[in-house]
């Protein structure tokens, strides 16, 4: 029996299929290649030494997925697939909702017609909006700020409902908080097909003469040096959480949710710095006004995920920087090297 990934290509995915097959799974990648590279797929294999089955496909398409499911035998699925950026979500809603809430709902469907019913799904800490106060727990309100957020709201609530409907599904839901670094090999990584929406590989991009400064959104939060403070994971160590995950549907849990991070905030000027040391490279930085639908402080409290799932991060800072900069460094064009 297979694990279906979808968007397995991406950034968190290509690392989780490295993870998903050195632990001995075997995985079927759907991908719709929008903001991902088939190349990556190719590196994945290359890392680990092992077969995955890809297929092109859209989680819009119901016909191509339902096709996939006849073909092959899966028994869970980890779904990553969905557009991510904050600001394009505040200029494109309606293209937000669409994708990623009717992508899911399609994906659920054909999972439902096919009797598969274990299914670990990608949300964003972005689902707790401007907490009152950090740490962030699971039991705190839910309350995003922007539209990407409220799908991944509205994508855990439909979750929710499918369990109570019928309660056969098991779900985990696992909340990011902000993923960075690559595989330590230097052959996957982060490649942001324009502009990066994230920090690390504008950074990055910056380090290597690709971007020209960084643009720092805001520096009048109430935080000690001004600028956005959050709690950075590395993607190796957020991959293995999806591993913990699927054994925990194993226990047929219901529905079980997890905060994936360091418990630890950081600042973005911090995190200039922290690079600067680790790459020996300046990075230059404008300070730009804020960005809508971003928040002052965001940092995990993880002690839910070590308890139940036996999982915590265990790769620091200068790892997920020193890693970032190797993958940008091999990679200066990412995949189209």
């Amino acid at each position: 029996m297979a694990i279906l990934v979808t968007g397995g290509a991406g950034y968190i995915g290509s690392h989780t299929c490295v993870e998903l097959l050195n632990a001995g799974y075997e995985i079927i990648v759907v991908d719709n290649l929008s903001n991902s590279s088939e190349k990556a797929l190719e590196r994945v294999r290359e890392i680990t030494g092992k077969k995955l089955t890809f297929y092109k496909a859209d989680l819009l398409d119901k016909e191509a997925l339902d096709n996939i499911f006849k073909k092959e035998k899966i028994d869970s699925v980890i779904h990553f697939a969905g557009l991510k950026a904050v600001g394009e979500s505040v200029s494109m809603p309606l293209k937000y909702y669409h994708n990623n809430i009717t992508g899911t709902i399609t994906l659920c469907e054909v999972m439902q017609k096919h009797g598969v019913k274990d299914i670990v799904y990608s949300s964003s800490a972005t689902v707790y909006g401007n907490p009152e106060t950090v740490p962030i727990r699971e039991d705190f309100p839910l309350a995003a700020t922007n539209p990407y957020g409220r799908t991944k709201l509205v994508i855990e609530n439909l979750l929710k409902d499918l369990h109570v409907s019928d309660n056969c599904w098991n779900i985990v839901i696992l909340r990011y908080f902000n993923p960075i670094g690559a595989h330590e090999s230097g052959k996957i990584g982060e490649d942001p097909k324009n502009i990066p929406n994230n920090l690390m590989p504008y950074i990055t991009q910056v380090a290597v003469g690709k971007l020209e400064y960084l643009g720092v959104f805001g520096n009048d939060y109430d935080t000690p040096d001004g600028t956005g403070v959050r709690d950075y994971i590395h993607v190796t160590d957020l991959a293995l959480g999806h591993l913990k995950a699927l054994e925990k549907l194993k226990e047929k849990p219901g529905v079980s949710i997890y905060n994936l991070g360091t418990g630890k905030g950081f600042s973005v000027l911090e995190m200039v710095k922290n690079f600067e040391k680790v790459s020996g490279r300046t990075i230059k930085y404008r300070i730009l006004p804020r960005r809508p639908g971003d928040i002052a402080i965001c940092f995990a409290d993880p002690s839910k995920a070590k308890k139940e799932l036996g999982w915590e991060a265990t790769r620091d800072i200068n790892k997920m920087c020193e890693d970032a900069w190797r993958w940008q460094k091999n990679n200066p064009n990412g995949y189209n090297d």
